[in-house]
């Protein structure tokens, strides 16, 4: 199959190395055109990805539209909050595959949301799992989930075109599930950052990771998705991935804020998007408008948002009121 990337990030990067290791033809869409320009003079993305070099099959190109026709998919591997303004360029491609992992700022919507109303008429799925881009640059065995609202030919196609010996991909129909795994491990990722910050410990970071699931199961629940799908790839494995991963931007950034350095500070000049902080602030927002209990996200947006400092947010969830498991 041809294959379009949209946005050369790590992610980007280490997915088009995977589809060229596989024999598909990749063209490689950076989001800038110097960054376009100085790739295909290194074939290499020693900004976001060093060390691993651009295979020959990786064509690059400056102008998304154009890439994008007679592509048999367009993979949107851009922050959520460019999602939109880049499904609208992704020509007239069948299919949109979103990367991304966060809610749209203001609309709360979900990836595939955003990009179904960017272009109505395409297809859309969603790639999630826990994988980090090096080790799919690495060829590390993976597993993933494609979900789409339908499971058909065309979906299982893309399945197997994805698929290779190192990076095993599962189909879904539950698109929500999917999605709103991917987001809400980002949260508690920076919640489980904070507790490496304050050097807690085993104990305290066990503990959270198991109330944060049961958190993403009655929040994703509350929104339409399908409870087994949290136990999957793209939930329980995706959690774990993120929030013990040495290279997890989410928990690194709440190690810091644990540590005592302030949000601000952490944000400017970064060169990468921490998907955790906008979309702490959209979910806790979603959940306040539904009526849905969800304390560790409301107090991760407490230490984001309104400065309260990490250890006081810890010590208002260990005061809760003590209930059933």
């Amino acid at each position: 199959m041809r294959f379009v990337v949209a946005g050369a990030g790590a992610w980007g990067t280490a997915f088009a190395v995977h589809l060229v290791r596989l024999g598909h033809a990749v063209v490689l869409v950076p989001r800038r055109p110097e960054q376009a320009r100085a790739l295909a003079a290194a074939r290499e993305n020693d900004e976001y990805l060093p060390g691993v070099a651009l295979p020959a099959g990786v064509e690059l190109a400056g102008d998304l539209t154009a890439a994008a026709a007679g592509a048999a998919a367009v993979l949107l591997a851009c922050p959520a909050q460019s999602l939109r303004e880049t499904a609208a360029l992704a020509g007239s491609a069948p299919w949109l595959i979103s990367l991304a992992k966060g809610l749209e700022a203001g609309t709360h919507a979900r990836p595939s949301e955003v990009i179904a109303a960017a272009r109505p008429g395409a297809r859309v799925a969603a790639l999630s799992g826990p994988t980090n881009a090096m080790g799919v640059a690495r060829a590390d065995p993976s597993a993933m989930v494609l979900a789409a609202e339908r499971c058909d030919a065309e979906l299982t196609a893309l399945q197997m075109a994805l698929s290779g010996p190192a990076l095993r991909v599962y189909a879904s129909e539950d698109l929500p599930g999917v999605e709103y795994g991917g987001c809400l491990k980002n949260i508690y990722a920076i919640a489980a950052g904070c507790c490496d910050g304050l050097r807690l410990g085993d104990n305290t970071k066990a503990a959270l990771l198991t109330r944060a699931l049961a958190e993403m199961v009655r929040v994703g629940g509350s929104l339409g998705a399908r409870t087994e799908t949290f136990y999957g790839l793209s939930g329980f494995g995706d959690l774990v991935a993120t929030c013990y991963g040495g290279w997890s931007r989410n928990r690194e950034f709440g190690q810091r804020i644990g540590e005592g350095r302030p949000v601000a500070e952490l944000l400017a000049g970064r060169r990468t998007v921490v998907e955790g902080y906008r979309t702490t602030e959209a979910f806790a927002a979603l959940v306040r408008e539904r009526g849905i209990e969800a304390p560790i996200l409301t107090e991760t947006r407490a230490l984001l948002f309104a400065g309260k400092p990490p250890a006081a947010a810890l010590d208002s969830l260990m005061r809760r009121g003590l209930r059933r498991e």
